[in-house]
């Protein structure tokens, strides 16, 4: 007799599992970015890697986030993959930190003007983008909830 493993039955690995997914996650995010990172020179007045990078995991985090509440519960493998994608990749990838350091070194720096622009430029697209993303997500719920709707009023009217 063949006895299928839940996650949820045993303790260890429902502490475990959720952990590495966010570990694995983080791991790829932070390679991305860190191998994104080699392509700006160290002497660029405006931190575009960092800049690129955060922006795009606003967007990206919006959507996700946003798709995922809106097409199922938060539980088991949906739970695993936010865990995975939007806390372990999206959360390697995007770097608050160098962010501060980047704007902290103009600001003590020379580039005063240059340090506070970039400050309000992410933060303010930052929020955009993550809009943006969560419009987009809403966009293409709604879609697939109309297809699917079409098509069982299809297959309702063929029977």
């Amino acid at each position: 007799m063949h006895t299928q493993m839940h996650i949820h039955n045993h303790p260890r690995l429902s502490a475990v599992v959720p952990a590495l997914c966010v570990f694995v996650g983080g791991a790829i995010g932070t390679a991305l970015r860190t191998a994104l990172s080699l392509l700006q020179p160290t002497n660029f007045a405006w931190p575009w890697v960092t800049f690129i990078v955060n922006s795009l995991g606003a967007l990206l985090l919006g959507f996700l986030l946003e798709y995922l509440s809106r097409t199922g519960k938060d539980e088991g493998c949906r739970k695993l993959f936010r865990l995975f994608a939007g806390t372990g990749v999206m959360g390697g990838f995007t770097t608050y930190g160098t962010f501060i350091l980047e704007v902290d070194s103009r600001v003590i720096g020379t580039h005063v003007a240059l340090g506070i622009g970039y400050a309000v430029v992410s933060i303010l697209l930052g929020v955009i983008l993550a809009g943006a993303g969560i419009v987009l997500a809403d966009a293409v719920t709604a879609r697939k909830i109309a297809t699917n709707a079409r098509t069982a009023a299809q297959d309702e009217e063929e029977k």
